[in-house]
C-alpha cells in the first residue's frame, strides 16, 4: 500500500512487500472510500496521475481502475517493489496504462511531464526535507491541479488489552516504543499536513479522517497480517520494552501455534489514515 517502515529496517525486501501487499488487501475498504472522496474532488477526471512513494502499487492500481482513462506513473525507490507492481498491473490488465520509474525523491525532482493528480501516501514523512518535495509537486502539477496525501494517524493494532499471556496492555507498550522510535527516525511522521501544504503554496481544499475497525471473527489474510506487521517492529525493539513482553510477542508473531496471531479468535484490525487535498492555484 505505502511506505510505513514501522521504525524498523529492511532487512527482507520480501517480507516488505508481503507487508504492503496485505496491507492494501485487508484495508481495501479504507482504499474505496478515500478513493471515493478524492474523486469527488478530482473534476472530469485526471489524465496523467503520479503515486509518490508507490511500494508494491496499492494505490497506483487502485488509481489506475479508478480513473480507466489516466496513466499513471508509479515512482518508489525500490526496484523489487515496483517488480511486483508490474506483476501486479499485468495481472490486474492495466499494465499498459502504469508506469513505473524508479527514483529517491530526497535527491531531485524526476524529469516528468505535467500531471493532473498527485499521490502520496504514507510517503511524505520519510524524505528528508517534505517541504521542499511538495514545492516540486506543485510545480508538476497543472494549474488546477490536485495533491491528495494520505498519512498514518498511528499504526495498526490487532489485540484486546489483555491477551491471556504475560501483563495486559503488551500491544499499547509495543506501540508507544515504535511510535519513540519512529519520530525519532522521521520526524515528520504524524505531522499535519494541512499548513504543510499551504506554506508549498498549495490551496487547502479538505482534510478527513478514515478509520477501520474489523472485528472478528476474521478471515485468516487478517492474521497473516497482524503476523507480518508485528514481525517487522520486532527487531526494532530490542531493548525497548521488557524481556517478559518481548518473549510473549515472540510466541504471538511465531509458528502458528494456539497463542500465535495466525489462530487466535480475538483478533481485530484497527486502524486510521488522515488525508489532505491541496490544489495548485
Amino acid at each position: 500500500m505505502e511506505n510505513h517502515d514501522h521504525g524498523a529496517a529492511d532487512t527482507d525486501p520480501a517480507a516488505w512487500a508481503e507487508l504492503l501487499d496485505l496491507d492494501g488487501e485487508v484495508l481495501h475498504g479504507l482504499v474505496a472510500d478515500v478513493l471515493g472522496w478524492v474523486a469527488g474532488r478530482a473534476g472530469d477526471g485526471p489524465r496523467r496521475i503520479i503515486d509518490l512513494g508507490s511500494g508494491t502499487g496499492t494505490w497506483a492500481l487502485a488509481l489506475a481502475q479508478r480513473f480507466p482513462g489516466a496513466e499513471v506513473i508509479a515512482v518508489d525507490q525500490s526496484g523489487p517493489l515496483l517488480a511486483r507492481l508490474n506483476e501486479k498491473a499485468g495481472e490486474l490488465g492495466v499494465a499498459g496504462r502504469v508506469r513505473t520509474l524508479e527514483a529517491d525523491l530526497d535527491t531531485g525532482w524526476p524529469d516528468l511531464d505535467a500531471v493532473d493528480l498527485a499521490w502520496a501516501s504514507a510517503s511524505l514523512h520519510h524524505l528528508a526535507d517534505p517541504g521542499r518535495v511538495l514545492a516540486d509537486v506543485l510545480g508538476a502539477l497543472r494549474p488546477g491541479g490536485l495533491l491528495a496525501v494520505v498519512e498514518m494517524d498511528s499504526f495498526p493494532r490487532f489485540l484486546p488489552d489483555d491477551i491471556g499471556l504475560g501483563q495486559p496492555g503488551l500491544e499499547a507498550r509495543c506501540q508507544a516504543a515504535v511510535r519513540a522510535t519512529a519520530h525519532h527516525e522521521m520526524p515528520h511522521f504524524g505531522a499535519d499536513w494541512g499548513p504543510m501544504l499551504g506554506q508549498a503554496g498549495f490551496d487547502v481544499e479538505a482534510e478527513r479522517r478514515f478509520a477501520v475497525d474489523l472485528t472478528p471473527p476474521l478471515p485468516a489474510l487478517a492474521g497473516r497480517y497482524a503476523q507480518a506487521s508485528l514481525r517487522r517492529v520486532r527487531s526494532g525493539l530490542d531493548g525497548r520494552i521488557s524481556a517478559d513482553d518481548a518473549a510473549v510477542l515472540d510466541v504471538l508473531i511465531d509458528g502458528d501455534g494456539p497463542d500465535g496471531l495466525l489462530r487466535r479468535p480475538d483478533l481485530s484490525v484497527r486502524a486510521a489514515r488522515s488525508a489532505w487535498l491541496g490544489r495548485r492555484p
